[in-house]
């Protein structure tokens, strides 16, 4: 009845009939992205990463790690053998239990967003998240960030396989992928914003999924919160920091960046190369890992036979952050652990390891930075240029330079460094081109990066 009569009214009064014609067009055009789905899926992103997620940080940091690092800091003997068994463990679970050993981590969510349209193979996935307990909680240069991409990213895939019906596009399975992706970071290293921004740049060296922005922002909010009602909303690496800097101090800033951005280029360059090498080596994936293990392994040894102690270059190494962060080790110590750092994840990595490396590209820089400061002798600013120097790796390591400031003013609580970090970070990124420790990141949309093609063919002919 009352539709009738409005109906009639609208015959009536043709004022109200345009009226109406005009309020359902501004409707229609402030609904046409249907983002609202977001208001539910993202939630359900976030939660099961963060459930996730939470499962794998006790299993590798309080259960394995938490007794595999004291018992190699008392047996220096131990770490080679026990980083070979480790790495042939991961080589076993690779090698048999997945398609392909040699795609796992971030890269295969990168690989998935551009050429697969978000699809992920869940059969293998337990088995990956194992293969990275055993890379990391061995010993392996590289943390859980690897595993904590993968995680979120194919769970947001997964998912879309359950909701398909609602009506979900193909394009909506790229989102929930890196949303999944972003949401990962955010709840490994305590920090809802840097999960939101890595989603945004983590698949491009030059561009934005900028479509992700409301999807990753709730997935990586809730899988935050998630986390931290079992473990608790403390900055992982937090330190103390000073709310002033110089001019000079800037300017410095920059140069820190560039001298960060020339070492990650040549590392990330000599990572790429060996990555090829590996991949299209005929030797089994296992032997490979075991050779990879020893590796890593001996520059564990060799660091802690120099420098005797509790700071040493290999595993997840949250610890070590916080050492670098909270004591004065000397200029010769902090470049001997950078050089062996990166020694390390070029072995653990290079070799086929399971996980990524944000963590080593960070202490690098962060030791890097201190060393810096004592270069110039800014005893007042060491921590500013550990936190420029953390930033500057990151960002030309990864490519993704707002990612690399934002990481390490949540992980830290280093905010007042946020202005030296942006400047050392932009410098680094801007000198090493188009360098990437990603093969699989393209340049822009539509555009894929050099080298990318080679190294997918590389793997293909190993496979």
């Amino acid at each position: 009845m009352l539709k009738r009569a409005f109906n009639a009214d609208r015959h009536r009064y043709p004022s109200l009939r345009r009226l109406a014609g005009f309020t359902h067009a501004e409707i229609d055009a402030i609904y046409s992205r249907d983002i609202q789905k977001w208001l539910l899926i993202a939630p359900l992103i976030g939660v099961l990463t963060g459930l996730v997620i939470t499962l794998i940080t006790t299993v590798i940091l309080d259960t394995v790690w938490a007794r595999v690092l004291p018992f190699y800091l008392r047996h220096h003997w131990a770490i080679v053998p026990g980083l070979v068994v480790g790495f042939f463990l991961t080589g076993v679970i690779m090698q048999r239990r997945t398609p392909d050993p040699n795609e796992h981590s971030s890269e295969e969510i990168i690989r998935s967003y551009h050429e697969r349209d978000g699809a992920i193979d869940m059969q293998p996935f337990w088995w990956k998240l194992l293969a990275a307990v055993t890379t990391v909680g061995s010993g392996g240069s590289a943390a859980l960030e690897g595993p904590s991409i993968y995680g979120g990213g194919a769970i947001g895939s997964w998912l879309w396989t359950k909701l398909e019906r609602f009506g979900l596009s193909e394009r909506d399975r790229r989102l929930m992928l890196i949303s999944g992706a972003g949401a990962g970071m955010a709840a490994v290293f305590r920090a809802p914003l840097t999960g939101i921004v890595f989603a945004l740049e983590m698949p491009y060296k030059d561009d934005l999924a900028h479509e992700a922005l409301l999807p990753s922002l709730i997935a990586s909010v809730v899988s935050y919160g998630t986390l931290t009602a079992f473990l608790g909303t403390a900055p992982l690496f937090g330190f103390e920091s000073g709310v002033n800097f110089r001019s000079a101090d800037l300017l410095w800033s920059a140069l820190l960046g560039l001298g960060c951005g020339i070492i990650a280029m040549i590392f990330t360059t000599w990572f790429r190369r060996m990555r090829k090498f590996v991949v299209n080596s005929p030797v089994s994936h296992t032997k490979k890992l075991m050779i990879g293990g020893a590796l890593t392994g001996v520059c564990g040894l060799l660091f802690v036979t120099i420098y005797p102690g509790a700071l040493i270059p290999i595993g997840p190494n949250y610890e070590a952050a916080r050492m670098i962060l909270w004591n004065n080790y000397p200029s010769g110590e902090l470049i001997c652990f950078a050089i062996l750092k990166l020694a390390a994840t070029l072995f653990s990595l290079g070799t086929g390891g399971v996980s990524a490396m944000f963590v080593p590209l960070f202490l690098t820089g962060g030791a890097l930075g201190r060393t810096f400061g004592h270069l110039i002798s800014a005893a007042h600013g060491l921590n500013l240029y550990a936190a420029v120097g953390m930033a500057a790796f990151i960002a030309a390591g990864y490519k993704a330079p707002l990612t690399a400031v934002v990481f390490v003013a949540e992980t830290t609580g280093g905010h007042p460094y946020i202005i030296p970090s942006l400047i050392g970070a932009a410098c680094a990124y801007a000198i090493s081109g188009e360098s990437s420790a990603s093969a699989d990141q393209w340049l822009h949309e539509g555009e894929p990066g050099p080298g990318h093609e080679e190294l997918a063919h590389a793997g293909d002919r190993a496979s």
